[in-house]
């Protein structure tokens, strides 16, 4: 048995859930996010938790303990919401955010301006450093995925957009 996909799923106050033809929906105060349930797994609703157990008790899949931990993700997302922090490392280097677009200044000889999908929000808390944030934790880690991907971080001098959590490992450069 799995030991992720046996444990059920609170649900913290102001969450409601609906679970019907094969989707559940999770709504809180931060928006609403839906997923299919996988055919491998049966998803109840029992007080205040979520339940999810193999459809088959002898020969259990591992998309059981998926489809439970994509569900917590669901219900983490709208009532907490996720963030990724990127930071921007280099002379001349910076992020602005215009409304619904992004606009990056990564030394190429023009701008980069990506345009933010429904449901994740940016913002520039300095001009060297991006706040992503969203209810749903795949779009957040896909946007900040494909800002970092513009320009990744070189080893010699750093510079580049990383995210605040990472370590770069450095190279020492040429010797005289």
């Amino acid at each position: 048995m799995s030991r992720i996909g046996k444990n059920p799923v609170s649900l913290p106050e102001g969450v409601e859930v609906t679970i019907a033809n094969g989707e559940i929906s999770v709504k809180g105060k931060l928006g609403q996010l839906s997923m299919p349930i996988h055919a491998d797994a049966i998803v109840t609703k029992e007080d205040n938790t979520i339940v999810v157990k193999p459809a088959d008790e002898a020969k259990p899949t591992p998309m059981w303990a998926t489809t439970r931990a994509l569900i917590n993700n669901l219900v983490e997302g709208v009532s907490k919401g996720y963030s990724k922090t990127l930071e921007i490392n280099g002379v001349g280097y910076k992020a602005q955010v215009q409304g619904r677009t992004v606009k990056l200044n990564l030394g190429f000889s023009h701008d980069i301006n990506y345009a933010l999908p429904d449901g994740v929000d940016a913002k520039a808390e300095k001009p060297t450093v991006l706040v992503i944030s969203g209810a749903d934790k795949q779009k957040v880690g896909q946007v900040a995925a494909e800002i970092r991907a513009y320009r990744k971080p070189e080893p010699y001098k750093g510079k580049g957009v990383k995210y605040s959590d990472e370590h770069i490992v450095r190279k020492e450069g040429k010797k005289k």
